[in-house]
């Protein structure tokens, strides 16, 4: 592939990144992130309300809801009790109350209902995403290592809390002459993902970032592009629970690639 081709596609991913960002139910529009372990009462903190009473049970979350609180289920108008399950995503969301849509999630066996309003303060400043220039020097030939079994590990997340990270193996990739590795996550369908700091961090970029590799093919082999190194979701909403990178993925040089920081109005 050409450098223009290179650039050119990369271009149409920042495009292609820069809508999902500022969709109205995408990472901006996260305004609260409420665990039902902490509302015995089934009562959402306000700021704004969010109506009905949510109560969490082994098999899903119950809804109460009467007829002043104006939800909706799965499109219409609803008023009673239903027991819901975890949501796709935060568009397919069954519930709604106006424009926002109420999310419930399960994260290792708590539940939590997450509101994403798309007149949110987040996406009413957002300005765009800060980059580093394209550069085909950080587009390197990787190597996937994986573990002869899955890893797990504590680590540190955004919100103070440690919680645990699954490791499938190392990618290792050269840079001047140096091997280095990160760990990795993988997604069930091969791709992978790792949150790593470098020189960067906290000084020209945010603090950490997320790199998602494609999967790679049956040698192991794998491109590495630190040019579509992204901002975590936690850069984008306070509520988010981003975790902080392993041990052995603060990387001892700087990396000048991918996405830097939020711009805003």
């Amino acid at each position: 592939m050409s450098t223009s081709e290179a650039q050119q596609r990369w271009k149409t991913w920042r495009e292609q990144r820069h809508e999902a960002v500022s969709a109205p139910y995408g990472p901006l529009a996260l305004t609260g992130t409420h665990w039902l372990a902490d509302s015995p009462g089934g009562t959402l903190p306000a700021n704004p309300a969010v109506p009905g009473r949510w109560t969490q049970e082994p098999g899903g979350v119950r809804l109460s809801a009467g007829p002043g609180d104006g939800l909706t289920l799965d499109g219409r108008q609803w008023e009673g009790e239903v027991l819901l399950g975890p949501d796709s995503g935060p568009a397919a969301a069954r519930v709604a109350h106006g424009g926002r849509k109420l999310l419930v999630m399960r994260r290792e066996g708590r539940w939590a209902v997450r509101v994403f309003d798309p007149d949110s303060a987040g996406r009413r400043g957002f300005a765009g995403i800060d980059v580093f220039d394209h550069d085909e020097r950080w587009v390197l030939e990787g190597l996937f290592r994986p573990y002869e079994r899955e890893r797990t590990i504590a680590v540190e997340n955004a919100d103070g809390r440690e919680r645990s990270l699954a490791l499938a193996g190392e990618l290792a990739f050269g840079i001047g002459g140096d091997e280095h590795t990160l760990q990795v996550s993988a997604e069930a369908d091969g791709s992978m993902w790792a949150v790593f700091a470098d020189g960067t961090s906290g000084r020209s970029s945010y603090r950490f970032r997320f790199l998602k590799p494609p999967p790679p093919a049956a040698d192991g082999t794998v491109t590495v592009d630190f040019n579509r190194a992204v901002l975590p979701p936690c850069a984008f909403a306070d509520h988010f629970i981003c975790p902080f990178p392993p041990p052995g993925n603060r990387l001892p040089i700087e990396v000048p690639a991918g996405e830097r920081n939020l711009l805003r109005r």
